[in-house]
């Protein structure tokens, strides 16, 4: 997925059959419902359902692996410190890949669909928090949905919190936001259609 990734944000392309191999070895990787139980109860997430029984913060399809011990970084610059982020930048961008690779593929589409549908249940997909690392979660979930034909007016919406808080932190005292922070920022906004990328 990482490498897919790289590979499409420099402006690679794949053939048909490089496309069908992607798509077949990213399916494959689903983790298995005993890997997700135990992940949602490490982090006191038990059946990946909040305290009211609704909100599904964490990953459906691929549990995030730990490399030494340490969490993935994806194609956001940073070091995730928590879950949330680290566990979300690696299902939406394992996902957005599956979608731009084989968008009808009725396996891919099903999880398009299965994602979509939790994100509306996070705060940082569809409520606009921008606190702490939800900001960041926030940008990879606008990334995830600028990918998809449905997504554009969901990600309209979602730009708004991020810009104001972005462009918050980019005037106070003249202190800019973090550069790796801007790195993905300028990115998520180098994919939306024009008209929502204007700042």
């Amino acid at each position: 997925m990482v490498k897919a990734n790289h590979h499409l944000i420099m402006g690679g392309t794949y053939a048909e059959p490089q496309k069908a191999s992607i798509t077949a070895d990213l399916i494959s990787a689903v983790s298995d419902e005993r890997r997700k139980q135990s992940f949602y109860r490490g982090v006191r997430y038990p059946g990946n359902l909040d305290a009211g029984g609704q909100g599904r913060m964490y990953p459906i399809y691929y549990i995030p692996p730990y490399i030494d011990n340490k969490k993935l970084q994806t194609v956001i610059p940073m070091s995730p410190k928590t879950h949330i982020l680290s566990a979300n930048s690696f299902e939406l961008e394992t996902v957005r890949i599956l979608h731009l690779l084989s968008p009808d593929d009725p396996t891919v589409r099903a999880m398009v669909d299965g994602t979509l549908g939790r994100l509306k249940t996070t705060c940082f997909g569809y409520g606009g928090c921008t606190v702490g690392e939800c900001l960041h979660a926030g940008l990879v979930a606008l990334r995830f949905l600028a990918a998809m034909p449905e997504g554009v007016g969901w990600a309209d919406r979602q730009l708004g919190p991020i810009k104001a808080v972005i462009g918050g932190r980019a005037s106070a005292r003249g202190r800019g936001a973090p550069a790796r922070l801007m790195h993905y920022y300028w990115l998520c906004l180098s994919e939306l259609p024009p008209r929502l990328a204007e700042l």
